[in-house]
């Protein structure tokens, strides 16, 4: 019988070291286009069952990317979680190689589930839903010190903000381009915007960084978000549930979206009504109803359907 090879990655800028099943021997390459093509050949002769690599804010994609693309297994993994596996089995020094032999065993003991790894246009659309949440967090940055600012630096900072403006309009009119122009992204888009509450840019947002949306279990889309409540509970303590981990990028336009909901949607306006008259506080009910509308929204993808108005 075959034995399965899985492969930990671990990622810098500049380079890949690379730790293959129960091999001492740690191989090291450049993360460049070049190095990542040897890099997918010799993985593919070997039949690596599933290679991992730790999130490192992107440097991980070109290799990801080429590794999915040539048939292989990639999962993209929570840094947090490889280093809870690394104390949980003793292992408290970090060095690169020894962080690529922890993923790889990482790989082998747990199996992360598979997911489709994003391609370029969801990519690029990622990249610009990113870049519009950065332009508004500098206008709202610009915003606070123009209240403090002296005659001298007031109207530097007002230019900057009406320059700042033009940029955010631009990227918006980018954004909806792109999505009218993918069939498949046009009628996602449709989809979500006709629910009371859900707007072209949380619209973008689920598309791009959620695109499990329509094809996972309601209790797994929760969980992936990051909007399952967890137990806390031992022996005769009872806890109180919290949501943890997640989706940070997609709960947050979520959030905007279900306060609008909130006023305008008849669904989770009664079921946020119902939550706050049973004594349930505001921040709890909103969740909930955060919960509720990724739910509906994951079932009308996944039916196809538009919202309608019972």
């Amino acid at each position: 019988m075959e034995e399965k090879v899985f492969v930990g990655v671990d990622v810098s800028k500049d380079s890949l070291d690379v730790a293959i099943g129960t091999q001492k021997e740690i191989i090291t390459f450049a993360n460049d286009q070049k190095s990542v093509d040897a890099l997918v050949k010799k993985l593919g002769r070997i039949k690596a069952q599933l290679t991992v690599f730790e999130s490192t804010g992107g440097y991980e994609l070109l290799a990801a990317s080429c590794l999915a693309e040539a048939g292989l297994a990639v999962v993209i993994v929570n840094p947090r979680q490889v280093r809870n596996f690394a104390k949980a089995t003793g292992i408290l020094a970090k060095t690169d190689a020894i962080d690529a032999r922890v993923i790889a065993h990482f790989a082998q003991a747990v199996r992360p589930e598979v997911r489709q790894l994003k391609d370029r246009h969801t990519s690029e659309l990622s990249a610009l839903v990113t870049r519009r949440r950065q332009i508004i967090e500098m206008i709202v940055a610009e915003r606070n010190r123009l209240r403090l600012a002296n005659k001298r630096n007031k109207k530097d900072i007002e230019d900057h903000i009406r320059w700042l403006k033009k940029r955010l309009d631009k990227i918006e009119t980018d954004i909806g381009k792109m999505i009218q122009n993918s069939p498949i992204w046009r009628c996602k888009d449709d989809i979500l915007q006709s629910v009371p509450g859900i707007g072209p840019v949380t619209s973008a947002s689920l598309i791009c960084d959620l695109p499990e949306l329509g094809v996972l279990s309601p209790k797994k889309i929760a969980m992936l978000v990051g909007l399952a409540p967890l137990n806390c509970d031992s022996g005769k303590y009872k806890g109180r549930r919290r949501i943890w981990g997640g989706r940070a990028s997609v709960r947050s336009g979520l959030y905007m979206a279900t306060m609008a909901a909130i006023r305008c949607n008849p669904a989770i306006k009664g079921f946020y009504q119902r939550l706050i008259a049973a004594g349930k506080c505001h921040k709890v009910a909103a969740t909930a109803c955060m919960r509720k509308l990724l739910i509906i929204v994951n079932a009308m993808l996944r039916d196809q359907t538009l919202w309608q108005q019972k």
